[in-house]
């Protein structure tokens, strides 16, 4: 097998480039990695010392018993991952009747939609908690329930997703659904057939998005979660640091560590799939 040097060195120049780059990508990762296996005393030593004279492993059990990490953990991943769906389900009709229809005011909603994406969820979880309050939900109302954030996260990623896909979906030829017409495809059964098919790069970059964002969103959580069995990570590791005398540093570092690794973990998976999916897209 021959070696191709001309992209050999290619690649060995892209890498070194890209060194200094990855290097400040991983810093952060690295210092909340070190402080999370270090012994207690040695979090606030001076001069600090950067690796940790021995690790201590022990203070992830630690940090899962006092952070409750496996419940907040599942209850991240539920809401997360339906608040995803939702949004994505809702979005794809929206996107679609804005890429294919005409219709009056079209501009103005699309204008409508991007502006909503500068307002904050913490402007409005006044009025999310009232809400709440109101609408009956088993034996009370929306509060300390997953429903009423599921909802709430769905509802903000929405616009944003809709905006997203849209203009995805307008560089999709229009000819492609008229062919499958000629064939006799109905509209319904040619947007299964032709159209999403073409569309899964961009509605995986949306979920990934609507799903970052939902798993990082703290003002609305801990506005509408009261229990601790239904808070999520970012409230659970937040009351390690909140309201404390002191904070056990190396336990919110581990959990820390912990949090950001479902994330990265996925974002990664995906990422491979995203490529393959622009490839076929194109030769499609």
């Amino acid at each position: 097998m021959q070696i191709d040097k001309p992209k050999l060195w290619r690649s060995l120049w892209c890498w070194l480039a890209l060194a200094p780059f990855a290097l400040i990508v991983l810093f952060p990762f690295a210092v909340m990695f070190f402080t999370a296996v270090k012994p207690p005393e040695e979090v606030f030593t001076y001069p600090a010392r950067w690796l940790p004279s021995s690790f201590r492993w022990q203070n992830f059990a630690d940090m899962w018993e006092a952070v409750q990490f496996g419940t907040a953990l599942k209850n991240s991943l539920i809401i997360s991952v339906l608040s995803t769906l939702i949004a994505i389900a809702v979005s794809v009709p929206a996107a679609y009747a804005l890429a294919r229809f005409p219709f009056r005011g079209k501009g103005f909603y699309r204008q409508f939609l991007l502006v909503t994406q500068m307002l904050s969820p913490i402007l409005l979880v006044l009025g999310l908690f009232r809400l709440a309050t109101m609408i009956p939900y088993g034996d009370g109302n929306l509060v300390d329930s997953h429903i009423g954030v599921i909802v709430s996260y769905a509802a903000f990623n929405i616009a944003f997703a809709v905006w997203m896909l849209s203009s995805y979906f307008a560089t999709i030829p229009r000819d492609l659904e008229e062919a499958a017409w000629l064939e006799g495809c109905g509209r319904v059964r040619s947007v299964f057939k032709v159209f999403l098919p073409l569309a899964v790069p961009a509605m995986v970059v949306t979920a990934i998005f609507t799903f970052i964002n939902a798993w990082n969103e703290f003002a609305v959580v801990y506005t509408l979660i009261r229990s601790d069995e239904s808070k999520t990570l970012t409230v659970r590791i937040t009351d390690l640091v909140a309201g404390r005398y002191s904070v056990e540093w190396h336990q919110v570092m581990a959990a820390t560590l912990l949090a950001t690794l479902p994330v990265s973990v996925l974002f990664a998976w995906l990422q491979r799939f995203l490529v393959k999916g622009l490839s076929l897209g194109a030769v499609k």
